[in-house]
């Protein structure tokens, strides 16, 4: 998974960046001071892992990792070339999902771009910047189309969805407000909109208001109601807060948080976030050799999940071993529950669920 990480110039981008990833983008309070983008890999926590490496004492814990691309702040203007623009959208371009961090809080001492703190107007900037990109896209795509109707008259289902998406966009709503049918997302699989993407709010908030009831917050509140129309998701987060949490070891951790009145840190909830907002869920093998956690998509069957680990598991898919992890740590072992006949075998129409821990059998 593949996470892009956008927003105004000096919002927090760069300094939640650095927190979540610990890759030391350089940070200043200036416009552009991210150009390339920075990326980072971080490796998703997952107690199921931990614990089935207690148990197996493996020579290796692999856990699923997520790609964080810091992308340089955009500015109005951007889909026109203004502030390097034509380059940070290509970065976007790139990635499964858009985590937008948005400004919501007062400081003086930190210049915002526009002159004032709004985030429904920061968004919007980007979201538009985004929004005539693709109107660009979709410009030449249909006059592609409509030249090609002229010897192939079945293009007219997909002319008519290009137009009704074009004509979302010019009002200036996003592509991702729009309700597709599984055959219109098909056809739109090879049209990179930008503004389809799922996103993520980032709501950066002020270190006084962690761990409050944030009903009410001047800004805050705005962009939930912002977000919830769109079907993004949002999520508050203290940049500052993260990048003192990132210095701590991790025994400090959980009493630093205890003292914060929260329960984890903003990149575990940023993580559950994503994997909702994609409908990812994760399998794990296990054994002395290997412990490991496999993100796939929900609705993944037991061939395709297979194929996740190597390709000749899935071309020669005999049969899948599971147990779930809820129902393996109410006995002691494994060889407890294969005794307790908790160990299922099942074919090739077998749909995994997350935290399935599993043996595949195959043969080519």
């Amino acid at each position: 998974m593949k996470l892009g990480i956008v927003g105004l110039p000096n919002v927090g981008k760069s300094t939640l960046f650095n927190a979540i990833t610990d890759a030391g983008a350089e940070c200043a309070n200036y416009p552009f001071c991210t150009i390339e983008p920075n990326v980072g890999i971080v490796a998703v926590p997952d107690h199921r892992l931990d614990k089935l490496a207690e148990i197996h004492n493996p020579n290796k814990k692999t856990p699923a990792v997520i790609e964080f691309v810091d992308i340089a702040g955009l500015v109005k203007g951007a889909a026109q070339g203004e502030g390097l623009g034509n380059k940070f959208l290509s970065h976007i371009r790139e990635v499964d999902a858009i985590v937008h961090v948005v400004r919501c809080f007062e400081d003086t001492n930190i210049i915002h771009v526009e002159g004032r703190i709004d985030p429904i107007s920061d968004v919007e900037i980007i979201n538009m910047e985004l929004i005539l990109s693709d109107i660009e896209i979709l410009d030449r795509r249909i006059d592609r189309v409509t030249k090609a109707m002229k010897g192939d008259k079945t293009l007219a289902g997909e002319l008519a969805l290009l137009n009704r998406i074009h004509d979302v966009l010019s009002e200036g709503k996003t592509a991702r407000t729009i309700e597709f049918t599984e055959d219109e997302l098909a056809m739109l699989d090879d049209v990179p909109l930008l503004s389809m993407k799922p996103v993520i709010y980032a709501a950066n908030i002020s270190e006084n208001d962690v761990g409050s009831d944030l009903d009410g917050h001047p800004f805050f509140t705005k962009l939930k109601a912002y977000a919830d129309e769109e079907h993004s998701g949002i999520l508050p987060i203290c940049a500052s807060i993260e990048s003192e949490i990132a210095q701590l070891a991790d025994e400090d951790k959980a009493a630093f948080l205890e003292d914060l009145g929260i329960e984890e840190s903003g990149l575990d909830k940023l993580i559950k976030e994503s994997y909702a907002l994609l409908g990812l869920i994760s399998f794990l093998t296990a054994g002395s050799d290997e412990c490991r956690a496999w993100t796939i998509t929900k609705g993944t069957k037991a061939p395709q999940a297979a194929g996740k680990i190597h390709t000749d598991f899935e071309r020669g898919f005999i049969r899948a071993e599971v147990i779930n992890f809820d129902e393996l740590m109410k006995h002691e072992s494994m060889n407890a529950a294969k005794e307790k006949g908790l160990l299922r075998s099942e074919g090739k129409e077998y749909v995994m669920k997350d935290g399935d821990i599993v043996l595949f059998r195959f043969n080519v």
